[in-house]
């Protein structure tokens, strides 16, 4: 997985990528000569007392050392250039799959889950691509040019790797196949860490109200202890992996003093080719070493690209069509043919044979006990979920054949939970539209009943909005989600409960304004509020997913026992009539 996420973002860098190998393979090379001219220096200059010789060499190694740095730092400016580019390629295809998925999607991963993946998982395959190119390219090549020119200097010495490089690689094997299911835990866990701090966050005031502080402290604690627990177990084994490797190191530098100085004592060695040797050795170990740190990171980040790779993976249950329509009528006539919508998985749909025509110039209204579907229907038109049955036309066009721009455009949506974003109240307006003038936004918070008390916060149209409209009152989020999507001016307007923080007064209003400003626009209401929709030229009844009366308010009282017990669970027998 890892590989072949990195091969598929670091395609476009191919160039680069050339660049930074080029500069680590001159800059090792260079790294290799140096002590080979510092052996001929001791044995033909010291030695000798030579001292041309040594400032001739000498200048030399000067030479090779200015070549060697201005390799290293351009690679090194060049890898982590490319390791930053191709880590914001994942994050942002990562963001680009997210706006495909559906509900289903969204729900299946975890909204704490999807934000880890983009930010701390996307960040731990992006720090070894920068480890790659700043240091494990060079590794490989310091080592076995280290090997070569080791043998090179003494055959008999360089035996000793024989034991060395298998030892290290055996202690750091062990290691890592330890460390690797750590760390799919360990990324779980901050996925649980998010998760529990997101909810805190935004469900503050219900755990003042219920005085659940502590319980919350102790649920947090909880999942950081988890998390604190698996990160220690994972640095207990980095902390035994460096002294093991220290440990190697150390015993073999005495080896080769102790061989090494018997092979020079019987002249079958140089001191100046033991100096050349202990450094290839350290080189060969050095590479050894930041190999092993790699190593350390590789099975984190493996484990993060397989959690990258899931979501890119994962093909959104609303599809866009192979063949679109981009062009529809401006009639804006909605129909649902016997739709039916089950979960993945369910025993029982949640909708079964709803049928259903909304006309231009009139209201449909969608009544019904809680958990009836109300929602989950209105969710069918704009493709948040797509009907496992049936069809639903605008325009006499299925819109799972829709282009998807299409259906946006024709389709306006105010959600149960109206959203708004960090910005300004105009900017949250030209969601709906942005190209629409002030004089456009201004009409249409006018319609939602919200242009009072916009006029009354200083900015006016530039007054700041909070994250999610924390900054503002439920009622008031409720009228500028009515007039964003006021502000597209649609052919069909969807309205999933949007009137529910309104008093009766103000939804009277809106309502009044919404039927003079929509009266060439098809209307779809949901709601609980048997006041809110009594007008409307159509009610469907919903119960239990299906639909269980259809008619105008006089006919359902009149004819539909289960509307007549809503209606009467909220009116007197009077106030219906």
């Amino acid at each position: 997985m890892l590989i072949r996420l990195l091969r598929r973002h670091l395609a476009p860098y191919k160039r680069q990528l050339t660049l930074v190998v080029l500069l680590q393979l001159i800059q090792t090379v260079a790294t290799l000569y140096l002590p080979t001219l510092y052996a001929d220096i001791i044995d033909h200059g010291v030695v000798k007392g030579d001292i041309n010789y040594i400032l001739r060499v000498g200048g030399i190694m000067l030479g090779v050392s200015l070549v060697q740095l201005v390799c290293s730092v351009g690679a090194v400016y060049f890898g982590a250039q490319t390791a930053m580019a191709a880590g914001r390629d994942i994050r942002s295809a990562i963001f680009e799959r997210i706006q495909d998925f559906s509900a289903r999607e969204v729900g299946h991963f975890g909204a704490p889950s999807l934000i880890t993946r983009t930010t701390n998982d996307v960040l731990q395959v992006q720090m070894l691509a920068l480890m790659t190119f700043t240091m494990m390219v060079s590794a490989p090549i310091m080592m076995v040019g280290g090997i070569i020119l080791a043998l090179r200097l003494d055959v008999q010495l360089s035996g000793l790797l024989l034991a060395v490089i298998p030892a290290l690689v055996i202690g750091i094997g062990i290691i890592i196949y330890r460390m690797r299911p750590l760390f799919r835990a360990m990324q779980n866990n901050i996925d649980e860490v998010n998760r529990v701090m997101r909810e805190q966050i935004t469900g503050i005031r219900v755990i003042r109200a219920f005085v659940r502080d502590k319980h919350e402290q102790e649920r947090f604690a909880g999942a950081n202890s988890d998390l604190t627990a698996v990160s220690l177990a994972v640095g207990k084994l980095m902390a035994f992996m460096f002294p093991l490797v220290m440990l190697i190191i150390n015993v073999t530098t005495v080896a080769v003093l102790w061989f090494g100085s018997m092979r020079i004592d019987s002249g079958e060695m140089e001191i100046g080719a033991l100096t050349a040797f202990l450094s290839y050795l350290m080189q060969i170990l050095m590479a050894v070493m930041m190999a092993t740190f790699m190593f350390m990171m590789i099975p984190r980040a493996e484990v993060c690209a397989e959690r990258i790779e899931e979501v890119l993976d994962t093909e959104s249950s609303v599809a866009p069509p192979s063949d679109p329509v981009t062009i529809l009528g401006s009639n804006g006539h909605l129909e649902m043919r016997d739709v039916e919508f089950r979960y993945p998985g369910a025993e029982e749909p949640v909708l079964r044979g709803i049928d259903l025509i909304a006309r231009p110039g009139e209201t449909t209204a969608i009544i019904g006990s809680t958990g009836s579907g109300k929602s989950t229907l209105l969710h069918l038109v704009p493709r948040l979920f797509d009907a496992t049955g049936g069809q639903v036309l605008v325009d006499e066009v299925d819109v799972r054949k829709l282009e998807p721009g299409a259906l946006s455009r024709t389709v306006g949506f105010v959600p149960q939970k109206p959203y708004l974003f960090t910005g300004t109240v105009a900017s949250n307006l030209r969601y709906g539209n942005a190209d629409a003038t002030d004089e456009e936004l201004w009409k249409a918070l006018e319609v939602a009943q919200a242009r009072d008390f916009v006029e009354q916060m200083p900015e006016g149209l530039n007054a700041p909005i909070a994250q999610g409209g924390t900054n503002v009152s439920g009622g008031q989020r409720q009228r500028l989600a009515i007039a964003r999507a006021l502000v597209r001016r649609p052919e069909i307007y969807l309205f999933d409960d949007s009137f529910s923080a309104l008093d009766y007064s103000t939804d009277a209003a809106l309502r009044a304004a919404l039927a003079r400003e929509t009266t060439d626009a098809t209307v779809v209401i949901v709601a609980q509020r048997v006041n809110t929709i009594r007008d409307a030229d159509r009610i469907l009844v919903l119960d239990d997913g299906q639909v269980v009366g259809n008619g105008t308010h006089t006919e359902l009282m009149r004819s539909n026992e289960t509307y007549r017990e809503i209606v009467l669970s909220q009116l007197t027998e009077e106030e219906a009539a």
